[in-house]
């Protein structure tokens, strides 16, 4: 068989990939859940935030009578770590188009103590029931083709356990938004990327909830290094992604008293803009 037949008959789908199996989330009584939190998806030891928005947008999606993300905001109250974790969740109120619940995620201390983790407060629809009517003045950002820009596989070989989720990731970031990994940040608080599951997996409304957090923080860019955790991170899914790699852009205008923003578009093959997020999160000066 040839190797692009090969790759193609191997490639992950939606509901049978490593994403869906690390976010599966186990009914153990009416709103709450168990999972075991994948090491596969942290950065040096904490988890990526995207990937915990993915797993509690799981469990509301089970527990809410309309399964589509709308918008989901979230608080990251302290870091979490792979391994086991609950996620409690709770309807507010259901319509007839749109669900409202919340959600949190708790694991142990030392001593057996529940430490709660995020907690998020979402609105869920049916984005297939959406109509087609679209009045926009955003437009794709200029990325690169793809084969013109750059992944982790292309710099230095990273210090292991660093970023276990770079793996699980197709990422190739725009060489303009890439002066910090040349020691030359550009200042200008910008990242471009193409995006997509290294399986090949689709990307699907949970799988936004983790591409809006998933490149690397714009405070390199500013000249800035060092672990960016965030603070709180609302993400608004406008359409079900077509087939196909992912467009992320993600600005930062303002960075003052040790926080800043991230806008987050992602655009799909089509030329749709899918997803938006903003985020604030703390960084280290000096």
């Amino acid at each position: 068989m040839p190797e692009a037949a090969s790759a193609a008959a191997t490639r992950a789908t939606i509901g049978d990939s490593e994403f869906d199996r690390d976010t599966a989330v186990f009914r153990r009584a009416p709103g709450v859940y168990d999972i075991d939190l994948s090491a596969g998806w942290t950065i040096i030891n904490a988890v990526n935030g995207g990937y915990l928005l993915a797993v509690l947008g799981r469990a509301l999606g089970d527990a809410l009578p309309h399964t589509d993300p709308f918008t989901v905001s979230a608080h990251y109250l302290t870091a979490s770590q792979p391994g086991p974790a609950v996620v409690r969740t709770e309807a507010v109120r259901t319509g007839r188009t749109l669900s409202t619940g919340q959600a949190s995620l708790f694991q142990y201390d030392d001593e057996g103590n529940e430490v709660e983790r995020i907690r998020v407060l979402a609105s869920y629809g049916d984005l297939d029931a959406l109509p087609d009517d679209v009045r926009t003045s955003a437009k794709p950002p200029a990325v690169p083709p793809m084969d013109q820009c750059f992944g982790p596989e292309d710099g230095p070989a990273p210090v292991d356990g660093s970023s276990a989720i770079a793996d699980r990731l197709m990422l190739k970031l725009d060489p303009a938004t890439l002066g910090w990994a040349l020691g030359q940040p550009s200042g200008r608080g910008e990242m471009r990327a193409w995006f997509g599951l290294a399986d090949g997996r689709d990307a699907d409304p949970l799988s936004l909830l983790l591409a809006v957090d998933a490149l690397p923080p714009t405070a390199f860019e500013l000249g800035l290094k060092g672990w960016v955790p965030t603070v709180e991170l609302t993400v608004h899914v406008r359409c079900r992604p077509a087939p196909g790699p992912l467009r992320v852009s993600i600005t930062t205008r303002n960075l003052a008293g040790g926080f800043l923003e991230e806008d987050a578009e992602v655009w799909d093959s089509a030329d749709r803009l899918v997803a938006q997020s903003r985020q604030l999160a703390r960084v280290r000066l000096g």
